[in-house]
Parts: C-alpha cells; structure tokens; sequence
C-alpha cells in the first residue's frame, strides 16, 4: 500500500526533518481537544465582515469544522482520501472558492492508468469527466475541498487525496466564507452559478488557515474520544492513550493495559468509543463506555439512542 511504503521511509529516515515534521504532524492536538478549547468549544453564529476564520479537520472523525475568532461556527461531514492516496495532514492554505470549477488532471499514477483523461489537460465544468461538481476550494499542492458524490461518501475513503462534503454543505461553508471575509461576488452571481455551468471565482487573500490533524484518541469536552486508524498510522495505542489521559489530568495507575487496549479494540469498523473522563476517573471506562457510529456525535456516552448520519484532485 500507498501509505504503508511512505510511512517505513519516514521510519527509515526518521532524523530527516521532513520525517520529524510529518510524525509531528500526526502526533498534533485535534482542534477540539480540550487541551486546546480549555475544555469547552464555544459556538457562535456567523459574523458577516469578520475575516479571522480558520478551517480544521480531524481525518479519523471525518468531521471539518469552521471557525472564527476561536469559536465554532459549524462542523460539517466530510470524505477523504483513499489508503493508497491519503489526505495530507498538517497546514494548508484556502486560496479561493470557485463555482463550477475546471480540473486539471494531476500528474499522478492513477491519471496515467485512466484511459479517459491525460495529466494536465483542462477538463471543463460542462465535461462529464469533471469529478469536482460544483464547487472547489484549493489548498495547494493539488489538494482540494470539493462536492461529494453522495451521502455514501461521508464517513468514508473515497477520494485521490482531497476532502469531499455533500453540495448543500460546500454551497453553505462557501457563502459563510464569502460573508466572513466580505468577498467582492454578489448572491446574485453565487446564484447564477448555482444553476449554470458558469465559472466564479472569489479569490481569499489573505488565504484561510486549513489545519489536517490525525487524532485517534481526544478529549473533548470531557469525553474520551476513540476513532478508528484509517490508514493504519499507528497511532492507537496503549501508550498514547495513557498520555492522552493523564495530559487532561486522569490518573491512569489503576487502568491495565487489558482496559485500555480494550477500549481501543472498540473502536473499529467505523466505530468510535465514547466515555466521560468523570466515569474513566470513578473506574468505569468500560462498563460506562459505548460505541457509536464514527459520523454520530454522541452527545452523552450513556445514551441509549443517537444521531446517525444517513492522491489528489477527486
């Protein structure tokens, strides 16, 4: 696989910067995380003229989440890259938000194994080869935000790399952006995009800050969060959920390890375990503890019923 190769050179060369920065950048916090919200993620309504927004992923969660001055403005589902073409983790840059986009076919093996387009061509929006649908946003290097196919998209490896939202969600997190920032296109204009095949182009200068983390294992809001390892990173552990617990203050001296690989063995085939860091604390991470789909937020561990959700370029 793709990604089991790129990780054993990293393993290989692990003195190289580039590979030290890499595994740093799998090791980094989700946005989340009650190590970077204090505990408390504060949600806020959109404040039109208001420009310092940022946009964040948790790969594992499939969840990406809007942002401004700190506070979370929506959190949307998402699809990502495919094992053999993962999804960078680490900082990206937004650049522009384009309706009806065209799409230059990357330089990559699975461009030259396709029989119906060539690296570098210019596909139109009106081509029914054009994977993007109907709205892209750049975040350099080929990667991109664009329309899902579907519904069965979310939760899901879908993609050569770039991360896929359903068209109602990627219409609303550009019209938010748009708003935020105060972008010279008109709603008529966004509109008329909507319902041709024109092209729109709304360039974000200064560019948004999209940061990629691979968190497996959070607390969030003072619920353990444990996802599954979608490209098998390595990331679960006994060891980094040790560090994870006791770094928001959980004595974990009288959890086995039998608990805690327990706990992780829970969350699996898109899976995640949930509990309250109170119920980890008063010895009950397991019996407290309950699974639930990756796309449901789960909003009390010990509920019985929850929500479910019903290398590049595409």
């Amino acid at each position: 696989m793709f990604a089991a190769i790129l990780l054993l050179a990293f393993w290989i060369f692990n003195d190289s910067a580039a590979a030290q920065n890499y595994l740093q950048n799998i090791k980094r916090d989700s946005a989340r995380s009650d190590k970077r919200t204090g505990g408390k993620i504060e949600k806020t309504a959109l404040a039109a003229g208001d420009g310092d927004v940022k946009i964040t992923v948790n790969v594992p969660s499939f969840q990406l989440t809007l942002w401004q001055n700190g506070k979370e403005v929506k959190t949307y589902l998402v699809g990502v890259g495919m094992q053999d073409f993962p999804i960078i983790i680490g900082l990206r840059e937004a650049s522009h938000v384009i309706w009806n986009p065209d799409w230059i076919p990357p330089d990559s093996s699975w461009i030259t194994e396709s029989k119906k387009v060539k690296a570098g061509e210019i596909i139109k929006p009106t081509d029914p080869r054009n994977p993007l649908g109907k709205l892209k946003i750049p975040l350099g290097g080929g990667y991109l935000i664009h329309q899902a196919k579907g519904v069965g998209d979310l939760g899901n490896l879908v993609s050569h790399g770039c991360i896929r939202m359903l068209k109602a969600d990627l219409y609303d997190l550009a019209e938010k952006i748009v708003a935020a920032r105060s972008l010279p296109v008109s709603q008529k204009q966004i509109n008329l995009a909507k319902i041709t095949k024109t092209t729109l182009t709304a360039e974000l200068d200064p560019a948004i800050p999209v940061e990629i983390t691979y968190d497996t294992q959070v607390v969030e809001g003072g619920r353990l969060r444990i996802y599954p390892d979608i490209y098998d990173y390595k990331t679960k552990s006994v060891k980094n959920l040790r560090e994870e617990l006791e770094s928001n203050g959980i004595d974990t001296s009288k959890l086995t390890d039998k608990t805690l690989e327990r706990m992780l063995t829970l969350a699996a085939v898109k899976k995640q375990f949930v509990v309250s860091t109170t119920n980890i604390k008063a010895g009950r991470a397991l019996t407290a503890g309950r699974t639930f789909p990756v796309l449901s937020r789960a909003i009390e561990p010990n509920t019985k019923r929850h929500p479910t959700a019903r290398r590049r370029n595409a």
